[in-house]
């Protein structure tokens, strides 16, 4: 899968080990998962040549987390399980889990309208008379646009125009590419939706509801749309891809339900755990519904957008599913970047495994290596 000799692959991985900081794992008990978490990091981060990398796996419960390179250019500090992070459309899940749980408690229903529950002053469009559903905003199959039409916003803050006032002018003039639930189109804008949506239906800004929902229920003190000044201290540096530092520029708050997220390893690590005790009895229902494959690949067309770390074959609320294949057991997975970092994080909920991985560039071959390397570190830790 990563393409090295045992020789040169031993050798330059004992001289990384010299050169590079590593952050300690989180636990020691499971010596195979460790052992495995540090090695593919290691391969990745020589195989990448990204600024800075860190990486962690789960496995029943044990965990372990390292840090490769460095957290900015020249700090030489490597980034640990506690480095704090954007990312970018890791999000989407986030908001597909708040409306399991609206679900699970009755608030809302997967078919309840857009136009119903927006809470805004427009009239929301329904080509074919087939109106979009909070399921299909979920499911990216609702023909929204990936992104909102709207006005670059200036160099130091390019999400500026991402307002209300643009969201609503788009939904106004019948952007809906195709009928709802008929295709698929992976699509910010409609997550975004999604989250507008929630928040109105229950009566509260969507960071709260996310918060009431899902961070503080799971533990997730790492996790929010609005960092603190102190947290921004130990921000990874992301960087653009001729390697030059992005600014961290603050969403606007109608961002919140498509890309809008910071956490840390650690904090991914709880929530992918959370997603693994498939059958603890707090939050069951709503794990349930978040799980679920409610659209299939082959009932969709068009479809575009979604195969990029590795084939849907049919989508839950937001995760990307992807059935088992050879030693490869059933895997839900969602990746993320925004402003010079990319992540991603599968788990197999089957297995009791799950991995997160983050750099600091933007390297589309990065993405894609990061991908492989964690489907095939599921695969590796928890065949089928």
């Amino acid at each position: 899968m990563l393409h090295w000799n045992g020789k040169s692959l031993r050798a330059a991985t004992l001289a990384l080990v010299g050169c590079v900081g590593l952050a300690q794992p989180s636990s020691a008990e499971d010596r195979l998962l460790s052992d495995a978490v540090e090695f593919s990091g290691q391969v990745l981060y020589l195989q990448t040549d990204v600024p800075g990398l860190v990486i962690g796996a789960v496995r029943n419960g044990e965990t372990a987390v390292f840090g490769f390179g460095e957290r900015s250019k020249g700090s030489g500090e490597a980034p640990d399980g506690d480095t704090l992070m954007r990312v970018g459309s890791v999000t989407k899940v986030f908001t597909g889990a708040v409306l399991a749980s609206l679900v699970a408690d009755g608030m809302v229903k997967f078919t309840d309208r857009l136009q119903d529950r927006i809470g805004w002053d427009v009239t929301v469009p329904a080509l074919d008379d087939k109106p979009i559903r909070l399921i299909d905003l979920a499911t990216h199959t609702s023909g929204l646009p990936r992104e909102v039409d709207r006005e670059p916003g200036p160099e130091n803050n390019p999400f500026s125009t991402l307002t209300k006032g643009t969201y609503e002018k788009a939904l106004a003039e019948g952007v809906q590419l195709f009928p709802a639930g008929t295709g698929g189109l992976y699509s910010n804008f409609g997550f975004d939706m999604l989250a507008v949506a929630l928040g109105a239906a229950a009566g509260k800004s969507y960071h709260a509801l996310l918060s009431e929902r899902v961070l503080d229920p799971i533990g997730l003190q790492d996790t929010t749309l609005t960092p603190s000044e102190t947290d921004r201290d130990r921000l990874m540096q992301g960087h653009n891809f001729d390697g030059s530092p992005l600014p961290d520029v603050p969403n606007t708050p109608v961002m919140a339900g498509a890309s809008g997220l910071y956490t840390t390893a650690n904090d991914m690590l709880k929530w992918l755990q959370w997603h693994l005790d498939r059958f603890a009895p707090d939050m069951a229902e709503m794990r349930l519904l978040n799980h679920a494959a409610y659209v299939q690949r082959d009932a969709l067309d068009p479809i575009y957008g979604f195969d990029e770390s590795g084939q849907m074959d049919a989508m839950a609320l937001g995760w990307i599913v992807m059935q088992p294949d050879g030693d490869r057991p059933l895997i839900l997975q969602k990746a993320g970047g925004l402003q010079g970092m990319f992540v991603y994080h599968a788990f197999a909920p089957t297995r009791g495994v799950g991995v997160f991985v983050a750099v600091n560039e933007f390297d589309f071959s990065a993405s894609a290596l990061m991908a492989e390397m964690v489907n095939g570190l599921i695969s590796d830790l928890a065949p089928r």
